[in-house]
């Protein structure tokens, strides 16, 4: 499946608790359509102890978001905006933004 967003990018979110807040997209799960974006909609989890930790405790970490609630942020611009898919001259797809029109880079 061929998503909008990728992991490493950096996002903002739509809608939500986070909206207007970016961060980078830490994975991608396209199985369930979301991703988790680091430092953004975080949740307490309680874990058990352990051998790898024997107290348990209470832990912060981040939640999934829909990818329909995300949109990626030029690195150029740094503003959001839609992509588009146009081959280069090698016959290989790559992202554009809707924007400016500029190729974005999938490092």
């Amino acid at each position: 499946m061929k998503f909008h967003i990728k992991k490493g990018d950096t996002v903002k979110v739509l809608s939500g608790n986070a909206k207007g807040k970016t961060g980078a997209v830490l994975e991608v799960l396209p199985t369930k359509y979301r991703a988790f974006v680091e430092g953004l909609n975080m949740v307490t989890k309680h874990t058990k102890p352990s051998a790898d930790n024997p107290e348990g405790g209470i832990k912060k970490m981040e939640a999934s978001i829909h990818l329909s609630n995300l949109m990626l942020v030029d690195a150029a611009t740094g503003e959001a905006t839609r992509i588009g898919r146009k081959l280069d001259e090698k016959g290989k797809l790559q992202r554009i933004s809707k924007k400016t029109g500029e190729v974005i880079n999938n490092d």
